[in-house]
């Protein structure tokens, strides 16, 4: 080997012995900054503020009474000492006090507790934290307090605050659910007929001067004087029908009976000259009149009645039914003396349309002669009074005077609308359990506190109603969207309507369906304008809100409108 070549090996070992050291020099300081970062609990309190923070919902909410969210910390490299354990407690912080978690224990790589373990490298951890809402959280904040323990020491970690809350939008929820009253049939106008006829002999149209005198044309026309002198009472219309008695071949018939319907109409002059009639006058003729054939036998004493309805009932040629019947001699001779004389007729009818008492009148009679009143109209009085006593005390009438079990239906939804619960249970012990008795008893369940009772009430009576009280019980349960759902189709005011929509998101729809003018209403207008950045509109629905005290107070601490604050 050459001087020369030894030279530069010598010169490149002592560049290598060099580099060497130089980078055991470089490790051991790197290494010495990472023990001082960890090398104490002391040294992760003052490091806290490199440990971030995250919440996931970013603003705490309140959902089936309770405060959930998400949590994430991210611990950065070199700040977690492998032999430190760290106790993290989540804390909401409310007027009036404050809630604890059990603490959340981390522990370093070298500790040999059970712990969750986070790396000298660092990681982030998850959890979820709960707490069950108290009156005083609907202004609160979240935050994280950690001490770290090492060896005997135990150091506070700067507190970190979390995510500030609570929304309890949901809490409007109109709780009190809905018992419908049961219908009345009142009739505003209630149609009647005034009756009149003329018999004509067989095959003759001649109407006979005593027709015009008989006892059925006197009452017809006294009932036409009477309906003129009754102010409630109008004629409509007359209607003029004739017929022939099913004997006698169809065709004989028919043109007898359109015989017959020209002479009834003039008759008819007759008959109204003194007693004239206001209203059109409608002539028919029908031809043979099986249906009357029917209906007086039906309401004869004939031995065989039924053998003749059945032979009407089994054949529809009136030629056949003829035969069939005439083939029963015996039978026959009977209809031919009582049954067929009372078919061959003209008939004089006067339509009427009476008019009923007015929701005023009904309102003044049940103070001053309340015992004019039928079934039906003191089920409609009831309806139209709005004090509840007046109800109770119509419904009871009504129960009294004609048992009624829609009037004794109804005492019980005053009952619960005036939260007598007792008195409600008691008087649905007493009617049918339909689909609205099944509902009512879901709406006192409700009111209870027993929602669990009710929902079963609800989905058992399975009606309109119904659907809309059980989704009372979706929002308080966190259920948002089956509430939306089943309320979608609602019809009138609804402010749950609106609140589905909200908690669901859907700010459209629950803007369009924001219909009543209630402070309830305002209010909920108002968290619309707030999620849709619109200052104007809740300036402008809170003031309209205002005027409920109790909305007043929440709207102050409500974080809905924080940023409008």
């Amino acid at each position: 080997m050459s001087d020369f070549l030894k030279i530069g090996i010598y010169i490149n070992l002592i560049s290598y012995n060099k580099m060497k050291k130089s980078i055991k020099f470089l490790s051991a300081a790197v290494l010495g900054l990472a023990t001082v970062a960890c090398s104490s609990p002391e040294k992760m309190a003052e490091m806290a503020e490199n440990v971030t923070v995250n919440c996931d919902p970013a603003v705490l909410e309140v959902v089936a009474g309770k405060i959930e969210a998400t949590v994430s910390v991210t611990y950065p490299a070199d700040y977690f000492h492998p032999k430190a354990i760290l106790e993290v407690t989540p804390v909401i912080v409310y007027e009036g006090g404050e809630a604890k978690m059990a603490p959340f224990m981390y522990q370093g790589e070298k500790v040999t507790d059970n712990y969750k373990t986070v790396p000298a490298a660092g990681s982030t951890v998850t959890e979820k934290v709960s707490f069950d809402y108290v009156p005083g959280m609907e202004k609160c904040y979240l935050e994280l307090r950690g001490v770290v323990k090492y060896k005997n020491k135990s150091v506070d970690v700067p507190t970190k605050k979390v995510a500030d809350g609570a929304n309890t939008t949901y809490m409007l929820v109109d709780k009190n659910g809905k018992a419908d009253y049961k219908a009345d049939n009142y009739q505003e106008i209630i149609k009647q007929t005034a009756e009149g006829q003329i018999l004509y002999t067989i095959n003759s149209s001649v109407v006979r001067n005593s027709e015009l005198k008989s006892e059925s044309i006197k009452n017809f026309q006294a009932a036409i004087d009477e309906i003129k002198a009754n102010a409630r009472k109008e004629i409509t219309s007359t209607d003029i029908v004739a017929y022939a008695s099913p004997d006698g071949g169809e065709e004989l018939n028919t043109k007898l009976s359109g015989k017959r319907s020209e002479t009834a109409e003039t008759a008819f002059g007759k008959v109204t000259k003194d007693h004239s009639v206001d209203a059109p006058v409608n002539v028919t003729s029908v031809g043979q009149d099986w249906e009357g054939f029917k209906e007086l036998v039906s309401e004869s004493n004939i031995e065989d009645k039924d053998l003749i309805i059945r032979v009407l009932s089994m054949y529809s040629d009136p030629a056949v039914r003829e035969k069939e019947i005439k083939n029963m001699s015996a039978v026959y001779k009977t209809l031919a003396k009582e049954i067929l004389p009372e078919l061959r007729r003209a008939r004089f009818i006067a339509n009427v349309e009476f008019t009923n008492y007015t929701n005023d009148e009904l309102v003044a009679l049940i103070e001053d002669n309340i015992d004019v009143l039928d079934e039906e109209a003191l089920l409609r009085a009831a309806s139209v009074v709005k004090d509840n006593a007046a109800k109770e005390q119509v419904y009871k009438k009504a129960i009294e005077k004609f048992n009624s079990a829609r009037a004794q239906y109804n005492l019980a939804v005053v009952y619960i609308n005036n939260n007598d619960l007792a008195n409600a249970k008691s008087a649905l012990a007493k009617v049918e359990k339909d689909a609205d008795w099944q509902n009512a008893m879901g709406v006192i369940a409700l009111r209870e506190g027993n929602n669990a009772e009710a929902a079963k009430y609800f989905a058992a009576a399975g009606n309109e109603t119904a659907k809309a009280n059980s989704a009372i019980i979706d929002i308080l349960n966190g259920k948002y969207a089956d509430a939306a759902a089943k309320l979608a189709d609602s019809k009138g005011c609804c402010s749950n309507t609106t609140l589905a929509y909200i908690l669901t998101d859907q700010l459209d729809k629950a803007s369009a369906s924001a219909k009543c003018a209630c402070a309830k209403t305002s209010y909920l207008k108002a968290i619309i304008a707030a999620r849709q950045g619109n200052a104007e509109g809740v300036k402008t629905n809170l003031e309209a809100a205002s005027k409920d005290s109790a909305l007043a107070d929440r709207a102050a601490k409500d974080i809905e409108f924080a940023q409008y604050k």
